[in-house]
């Protein structure tokens, strides 16, 4: 269960945020009211929403997961890999620290996004990206088996981040895509397989009694409703254009 999220509002800048989709520029304002529909989802979930201000010299700051990897008991500031991100961190430091008291930190030359972080109950799952490398994601897994939490390197072939192809929706069921669909790591799971064509749907998030995703994938979406799991459908058309997911967009805790 959870009680709390972060999220950041786009700011101006957002239009000029780094891109690989080439589904053309986003709107801002259709981004800034996907992104209130989005806020008024995880309220509907039962969770308080923290909503931080945008920040300017960040056009990819309301991807808030990248800044950090949060567990009931302690946080961990990561250190993005893309360089026009990296001062996200600092901003967000000072508002995990009204959480937390422990916190560690993902120090250079090891860089981590937080879309790279699967958590499956007591077992968490380290993307290898372009955003995500092997001496972050030896650090992260070593803070974690401090904490005693299990931990597994997992290297992607294709995906951008490895949440873009796989999502944890409790009761040990997964949602997968693409090389995550046979993949033998995540085969000790019931999996909800998304079909090529909706593979945008395999970033969804379980918060509480609700699975939140994207809107427009009806195959992905039946699955889940026949699985058991009550869903919420958003419209993710301006934050897809900048590689963004639903889980892309807050920290969940």
């Amino acid at each position: 269960m959870f009680k709390n999220t972060i999220v950041k509002t786009p700011g101006e800048s957002y239009i000029h945020g780094l891109t690989t989709s080439d589904l053309g520029n986003p709107i801002l304002e259709k981004a800034l009211e996907q992104h209130k529909a989005y806020i008024d989802a995880l309220k509907t979930c039962g969770v308080e929403v923290t909503v931080l201000p945008s920040h300017t010299d960040f056009p990819d700051s309301t991807f808030v997961e990248d800044t950090a990897v949060l567990t009931p008991k302690f946080a961990v500031i990561s250190n993005p890999g893309a360089p026009s991100r990296n001062g996200e961190i600092i901003e967000m430091e000072s508002t995990i620290k009204s959480h937390y008291e422990n916190i560690y930190y993902i120090k250079s030359p090891g860089t981590l996004d937080g879309g790279d972080i699967l958590q499956i109950e007591n077992h968490f799952y380290l993307g290898l990206s372009e955003r995500t490398n092997l001496e972050g994601a030896e650090q992260l897994k070593q803070i974690l088996e401090l904490e005693h939490y299990q931990a597994t390197i997992v290297q992607l072939e294709k995906f951008f981040h490895l949440k873009t192809g796989i999502s944890y929706l409790g009761n040990q069921t997964i949602v997968v895509a693409g090389e995550f669909i046979d993949h033998p790591v995540f085969n000790s799971y019931t999996k909800i397989i998304v079909p090529p064509e909706e593979e945008y749907a395999a970033n969804c998030i379980r918060v509480n009694d609700y699975v939140i995703i994207p809107a427009g994938f009806p195959q992905t979406k039946q699955k889940m409703n026949e699985a058991g799991f009550q869903t919420i459908e958003l419209d993710m058309s301006e934050f897809r254009k900048l590689d963004g997911g639903l889980s892309c967009l807050s920290l969940r805790f």
